[in-house]
């Protein structure tokens, strides 16, 4: 078992164990645990009533973080024609059609995202065992398949993520950098916990969100207060 570092052990020291944090104090003292030398990404961890093995428990949604992730995403746009201008317009990184998808079939994967129109995914899907894997293979359920195609690249490039939940029934969304301060994680934080009861599935019996913690990319795990998480419902 990796032994746990003197500075792990003096951040976790700062958290109550036992305690159930409110949103806001849980962010705040999430600045207090912070040790790494680079600038660590803050990620929500939800734990749901659900079963990933059912199909019609699947959670899966979307979310648009006011603040956005504090990086460059690198959006390729599958289009042709006037959506293929209008892609490049919106500010895609990489726009293409026959040619891309070759491309990628050759092992090129240097982007973040991917977003498609609709009469190209027939050809997309030929490398859908090479995106699909990965997470990015476009979706008409996520937004990143539409005709719309600048309103989608310009939804990623804001700072438009796709959360889903894992076999363990667990949905893991980073909310942005530690750098960002509590005001714009707090911001980020309720919307995507917001994003997260919206997904319920009607099929979800009992209390929906069971557990939620906060933590940094090297910190220790604060638990939330999950009464008060599900209050953001209302």
């Amino acid at each position: 078992m990796k032994r746990k570092t003197k500075s792990y052990n003096t951040a976790l020291a700062r958290v109550d164990r036992a305690q159930r944090y409110p949103l806001e104090d849980g962010l705040r003292l999430l600045h207090q645990t912070a040790r790494a030398k680079f600038d660590e990404t803050v990620e929500i961890a939800a734990r749901l009533g659900v079963d990933p093995r059912q199909a019609d428990q699947n959670v899966r949604g979307t979310v648009v973080l006011p603040h956005g992730m504090g990086k460059t995403v690198r959006v390729v746009a599958f289009a042709k024609g006037e959506k293929e201008k209008e892609a490049t317009e919106a500010g895609a990184d990489f726009v293409g059609a026959d040619e891309l998808i070759k491309k990628i079939t050759e092992g090129w994967l240097e982007f973040d995202n991917a977003v498609a129109t609709p009469d190209m995914m027939g050809a997309v899907g030929k490398i859908g065992k090479i995106l699909g894997p990965r997470g990015l293979m476009p979706n008409p359920k996520t937004g990143t398949v539409a005709m719309d195609i600048g309103k989608a690249i310009k939804e990623i490039k804001a700072g438009k993520l796709e959360f889903r939940v894992d076999k363990a029934g667990i949905v893991h969304v980073p909310v942005g950098k530690v750098s960002f301060g509590a005001d714009k994680l707090i911001d980020n934080a309720r919307a995507v916990l917001a994003a997260i009861l919206r997904a319920k599935p009607a099929s979800a019996k009992g209390n929906y969100v069971q557990g939620v913690t906060l933590s940094t990319t090297m910190g220790p795990g604060i638990k939330l207060d999950v009464n008060l998480v599900r209050a953001l419902a209302a």
